[in-house]
C-alpha cells in the first residue's frame, strides 16, 4: 500500500516557505512522500460556484519554480511532487485532505491583510479537511501567563475531561514519539462554578476548587493510560487548570514543538463541520504551529 503524502499549500508567501520546510520535516519523520500544491485563485470577476477546480500545468507556475529553487540541492529530501491547481483556494485546499496524512500551510496567505491572525483558507482548511490539519505560524509571537515549558521538545495536547477524542490523544502522542519530545495535555475545567439558580432556590453547598482540581487530574491520568502503554518512549504529564480551556492551550504554546486540538464532531443537531470555540481561539493566538484533527469516527 502506498504511503500518503504530506501536503504543503503554498503561494509564493513567507509563511508558506515557513509550512513547506515544516511540511518537508513531517515528512521526513514520517518517511512519506512530499506533495507541493499550489493553487491559482480564479479572477476576482469570475464566479468559482460555476468554475469547477481542476489541475493547471505546473511548468507555468511561478509559485512552483520558486519553490524547486529553494528546494534545490538539499540532501535527504523526501521524494517530491508539484501539483498546480485552479480554483478557490478555500474550497480546494480542504479537499485536498482526502488524499493526504497531512497537510500544511502557513498562518497568513499571499493577498492575506496583515492584522489578521489567520487566513481564510487556513480557516476553511482546518474546519472542513478529512486530515489533520498543521497551521504554522511566524516566529517571535508573545504570549503570556503560565511558566515556560522547560528545556527540550515538547507538544502540547488540548484534554477534554469530559469526552476526550481517541484521535487527537493519538495523534499527539504520534508526533511526540516520532520528535523524541514529551507530552504535556491540557485538562480544563471550568471555574469559578457559576450554577444556575431559580428565585426562591437556596444556593448550592460551596465546592473546593482542590477537590475539581483532583478530578479532573484524576480524569486526565486514566484517559491517557492506554496512551501512555502504546507510546512507552513519550514522557507524558498532564496539567489541570481552572478556567478558560483556550486561554491555558495559548499559555502552554510558548516555547512548544506543536499543540494539538481536536475539531469538533458533527451531530444531529449541528450537521456542518465546526472548530469550536477553543480550536478557533488557539488557532488565532498560540505561539507554535498549531495541529487541528478532525475527530475519529464513532464506533459501531
Amino acid at each position: 500500500m502506498s504511503t500518503l503524502p504530506v501536503i504543503a499549500a503554498v503561494d509564493g508567501s513567507d509563511d508558506s516557505l515557513r509550512a513547506l520546510e515544516w511540511a518537508l520535516d513531517a515528512a521526513r519523520r514520517r518517511s512519506a512522500p512530499l506533495r507541493v500544491v499550489h493553487v491559482r485563485q480564479y479572477a476576482h470577476w469570475a464566479q468559482p460556484e460555476v468554475l469547477a477546480a481542476g489541475p493547471a500545468d505546473p511548468r507555468d507556475d511561478p509559485v512552483l519554480d520558486s519553490v524547486r529553487t529553494h528546494l534545490e540541492g538539499r540532501t535527504g529530501q523526501p521524494h517530491t511532487q508539484y501539483v498546480g491547481l485552479e480554483g478557490a483556494p478555500s474550497a480546494v485546499l480542504p479537499e485536498l485532505g482526502a488524499s493526504a496524512q497531512l497537510l500544511v500551510l502557513g498562518s497568513r496567505g499571499r493577498g492575506g491583510f496583515a492584522s489578521l491572525l489567520l487566513g481564510s483558507n487556513g480557516m476553511a482548511a482546518a474546519r472542513d479537511a478529512e486530515c489533520p490539519v498543521v497551521v504554522v505560524r511566524r516566529g517571535g509571537r508573545e504570549v503570556h501567563g503560565g511558566p515556560s515549558g522547560g528545556p527540550g521538545s515538547r507538544v502540547v495536547v488540548g484534554l477534554k475531561v469530559d469526552g476526550p477524542d481517541e484521535a487527537t490523544l493519538e495523534f499527539a502522542f504520534a508526533e511526540a514519539a516520532r520528535r523524541g519530545a514529551r507530552l504535556q495535555a491540557v485538562a480544563a475545567y471550568p471555574w469559578p462554578a457559576q450554577p444556575w439558580m431559580m428565585p426562591g432556590e437556596m444556593p448550592p453547598p460551596v465546592v473546593d476548587q482542590d477537590v475539581i482540581e483532583d478530578e479532573a487530574r484524576a480524569l486526565a491520568e486514566g484517559f491517557l493510560a492506554p496512551y501512555r502503554e502504546r507510546h512507552p518512549d513519550v514522557p507524558a504529564a498532564s496539567l489541570a487548570a481552572g478556567g478558560d480551556a483556550a486561554g491555558h492551550l495559548v499559555a502552554a504554546s510558548r516555547d512548544a514543538d506543536l499543540v494539538v486540538v481536536g475539531r469538533h464532531r458533527r451531530h444531529l443537531l449541528a450537521p456542518a463541520r465546526m472548530m469550536g470555540s477553543v480550536t478557533h481561539a488557539v488557532l488565532l493566538h498560540a505561539a507554535s504551529p498549531v495541529a487541528v484533527v478532525p475527530p475519529a469516527p464513532p464506533k459501531d
